[in-house]
């Protein structure tokens, strides 16, 4: 056998499955994502077997897209968890062939609750076809298995199917990636999107700040206790004047020679660069990216002129915005 031609017809088995599927999006589909859209509880799959664990895995694409949704196992539905079933939910049933025993033992229980059924089956002349309030057809020419007995185009094509309607229906609720963020928010975009600068920044007594007046040999402790490379300088009323880095005291040291005795203000920058605390972390990247810095001084509110803290690149890293 040639594992690599036998590999490459899976997955052209697999892809025409797929595309198959598109001449079948028709009002059947639209109708299905109208009924999901207005469901007032939740979309429940049920599927067994292999059918099963493609519903679980389209419950999961629902739920992260903004639509409520749960796998029910049919054979637990019928030892108690049929509890776990609301009048408001919509079911979506998946089998192959539309006879899955425990899925047909089912039905009479869903009509009872008077919950909407959704099928997905690949025979539309089927018991579980003829049960539902619309039905999609699912069927696939051939299994990409040799012996075409084991799941693997059908499951594939209802995978996709299933992603088909969770992305339509997304679409039709206007869901956001801010939507999106909120549902994975320890995700990459989730800390991108909601972490904000006050939840990173270093304030209090971890806060590096001096005055114009302090001598550098305490500026040059304080940055080094603080570990930032970086402390702010601030006037008698406590408003931000300026900065001293590391990169301010190798210049310094070049130019002064009485380098101890002189005063953060001879040796700071000038109008340092600042953002508000409740902006979001992944400004703050954007503005030290802008300005090749490593870090910024944290102030309330626009206008305001005393720092309430320092947020460094290391911050950002270490949470993940970066």
């Amino acid at each position: 056998m040639d594992i690599i031609e036998e590999a490459k017809r899976v997955l052209r088995i697999e892809a025409q499955s797929i595309l198959d599927l598109v001449e079948r999006i028709d009002d059947q589909f639209s109708r299905a994502v109208e009924m999901l859209h207005r469901c007032k509880g939740r979309v429940v799959l049920m599927g067994m077997g292999k059918s099963g664990l493609v519903g679980r895995k389209i419950a999961s694409t629902f739920a992260s897209t903004g639509t409520p949704a749960f796998f029910l196992h049919p054979a637990e539905g019928l030892n108690g968890d049929f509890g776990m079933l609301a009048k408001e939910d919509v079911v979506i049933g998946i089998s192959n062939s539309g006879e899955t025993r425990e899925l047909l033992e089912v039905l009479p229980l869903i009509k009872r609750y008077g919950n909407r059924l959704i099928a997905l089956t690949g025979n539309l002349r089927s018991t579980l076809a003829r049960a539902g309030d619309i039905s999609l057809d699912i069927q696939v020419k051939e299994e990409a298995c040799p012996l075409g007995l084991a799941p693997t185009a059908s499951t594939t094509a209802t995978l996709a199917i299933g992603d088909a309607l969770a992305v339509a229906l997304m679409v039709k609720r206007g869901f956001k990636k801010e939507d999106f963020a909120l549902l994975h928010p320890g995700g990459a975009l989730g800390k991108r999107l909601l972490l904000r600068v006050e939840e990173l920044m270093h304030s209090g007594e971890a806060f590096p700040r001096v005055y114009e007046k302090t001598l550098m040999k305490e500026v040059i402790f304080e940055i080094t206790s603080k570990r930032l490379g970086v402390t702010g300088v601030c006037n008698e009323k406590g408003d931000l004047v300026g900065v001293v880095t590391d990169g301010d005291l190798r210049r310094a040291l070049e130019k002064y020679a009485d380098l101890l005795q002189r005063t953060a203000s001879e040796v700071m920058t000038r109008n340092p660069k600042w953002i508000e605390k409740d902006g979001l972390a992944a400004k703050a990247v954007q503005m030290m990216e802008e300005y090749s810095i490593t870090s910024l001084f944290v102030f309330n509110r626009v206008g305001d002129r005393t720092p309430v803290g320092v947020i460094h690149l290391h911050d950002l890293l270490k949470a993940g915005v970066v």
